[in-house]
């Protein structure tokens, strides 16, 4: 356990963030199932206004350091696929 009144600190901080961080990915998650829900709906002008939702709720878990670069990059290319298929 901490002892030192700084390990005490850090230990409330990481709390804190962590309370912060869980909320940040519980929402981006939201989003993400309402643009698959919209995809899975077949309905493509849905599909292209929740993939416009999403996209600024994954970049900030982005800037905030909830969620790598890469993975989000991956995560929009593969949506945007997605969207662009159910026009085909």
């Amino acid at each position: 356990m901490a002892n030192s009144p700084q390990a005490k600190k850090r230990a409330r901080q990481n709390e804190r963030r962590a309370a912060i961080n869980k909320a940040r990915r519980s929402r981006i998650r939201t989003y993400l199932r309402k643009a698959e829900e919209a995809i899975a709906s077949g309905d493509q002008e849905a599909a292209k206004a929740a993939l416009r939702d999403v996209q600024p709720e994954l970049m900030r878990g982005v800037t905030k350091g909830v969620l790598h670069k890469n993975t989000v990059a991956r995560k929009m290319s593969r949506l945007s696929a997605r969207v662009k298929a159910l026009g085909a």
